[in-house]
């Protein structure tokens, strides 16, 4: 283990740092403070109580399970601990010699999650990716812990440096009587110098800042900077898969883009279509848009039409022709954004020059600096958009293929 992570491990064990209150610890993607954290707070909880009850909470329960809750009691049961899994309820029960302690799972999702936890008694809570919950469940939760010599336990990604945690929690530590403590990916020695590397060159802007060098960053500037690297020239004829991305707009400009996939597993945006109609002067009709993406098609028989979720009447008309698949986008804006910003990066997608409208809204798509948080102005954003659904929906969701197989017990 690093240095940091040590301290992590041991910080209660102090005469100094045991006095306090609680830990923060923020910084880097994947630089060990989650599994440090986890363990020293079951270690403290273990060793100073018996019989009461403690919180792990996450952004939801299943994800707090997988990234937390099963590595840890893998962990714990080859360190001799007694563990006892009742998900029924939600709780763990660890068990060492005389000391036995409940642990409840929370999931911190939305406003209504702080009426979980209310009536409670505890000794002591983790909230893990803490930036990700609201403030009302996080506050409730805190108050919760009423028991003498309960302690608060917080880790997260940095985020917008306006976020609430950052600013009433991280900035105002010291006169929360809190410890504090940011990591780097070099405070991970399990990770080798080529995973280290590969996240250093996976993301730009103020991703680059908040998941590599850990940094409370905001959002300024162009959304996609690197975009120009993903121009080109180069003739695509035939491709083995071919899909198109819908963003649709009655008001406000249509865009669809048709992209294929070539024998090196890069998808590009061979062509697209784009149609404003305060440009034009006249709106367009569902049945004339669905004509539209006929011509963009031609002979091509996609393997879907991604299509923007809000525009249900298009959907219809689509479906109801009963020629393509249609498959609705996902549209979170910040995830897509983030997961399209990785695919320029690698290389996994390129815009064919011939798409202006495309690399004329790239130019323009920018941060909303003013508004205090993550978001882009909405404005040169529909050819965005469009793009946005195509990786995030299709290009990511098959980037990660696994397979399982089971077998029989002898």
């Amino acid at each position: 283990m690093s240095d940091k992570q040590l301290t992590v491990m041991r910080w209660w064990t102090t005469d100094s740092l045991g006095k306090k209150d609680g830990i923060i610890c923020d910084g880097a993607v994947r630089s060990g403070k989650t599994y440090a954290m986890s363990h020293s707070f079951v270690m403290w909880s273990m060793t100073n109580f018996s019989y009461k009850d403690f919180a792990f909470c996450g952004k939801t329960i299943s994800s707090l399970r997988r990234n937390v809750i099963e590595p840890l009691m893998l962990s714990l049961a080859n360190d001799g601990f007694g563990i006892r899994d009742v998900k029924s309820r939600n709780y763990i029960e660890i068990r060492r010699g005389d000391f036995k302690n409940r642990y409840y799972l929370f999931g911190g999702k939305d406003e209504g999650s702080a009426a979980l936890i209310q009536g409670m008694t505890l000794a002591g809570v983790m909230f893990d990716e803490v930036a990700l919950m609201p403030r009302s469940f996080v506050e409730q939760a805190i108050a919760r812990c009423s028991t003498d010599g309960s302690k608060l336990w917080f880790n997260c990604n940095p985020d917008n440096p306006y976020h609430w945690f950052k600013r009433e929690w991280i900035d105002k530590a010291r006169e929360k009587n809190l410890f504090y403590l940011r990591f780097t990916l070099d405070d991970n020695p399990s990770l080798s110098e080529s995973i280290v590397n590969r996240y250093k060159t996976l993301f730009c802007g103020a991703f680059y800042d908040r998941f590599v060098l850990g940094r409370w960053s905001g959002t300024y500037g162009l959304v996609y900077p690197d975009f120009k690297s993903a121009i080109t020239d180069k003739t695509v004829t035939e491709c083995e898969k071919y899909v198109v991305s819908c963003d649709y707009g009655t008001v406000n400009p249509s865009s669809f883009g048709l992209w294929g996939k070539d024998e090196d597993g890069v998808w590009t945006r061979i062509k697209e279509y784009y149609y404003d109609s305060k440009a034009k002067g006249l709106q367009k009709t569902d049945e004339e848009h669905y004509r539209s993406l006929t011509a963009l098609l031609g002979d091509i028989t996609p393997e879907c039409v991604i299509i923007d979720p809000s525009a249900a009447s298009f959907i219809e008309c689509v479906n109801r022709h009963g020629e393509f698949k249609t498959v609705r986008a996902k549209n979170d804006v910040i995830s897509g954004i983030r997961q399209v910003s990785d695919a320029i990066k690698l290389g996994k997608i390129k815009i064919h020059s011939l798409c202006e409208d495309s690399i004329r809204e790239s130019t323009l798509y920018r941060w909303d600096e003013k508004s205090g948080r993550d978001a882009p102005l909405k404005e040169n954003d529909h050819a965005m958009d469009d793009i946005r659904y195509f990786v995030s929906t299709y290009l990511s969701a098959h980037t990660d293929d696994f397979f399982c197989m089971s077998l029989g017990r002898e």
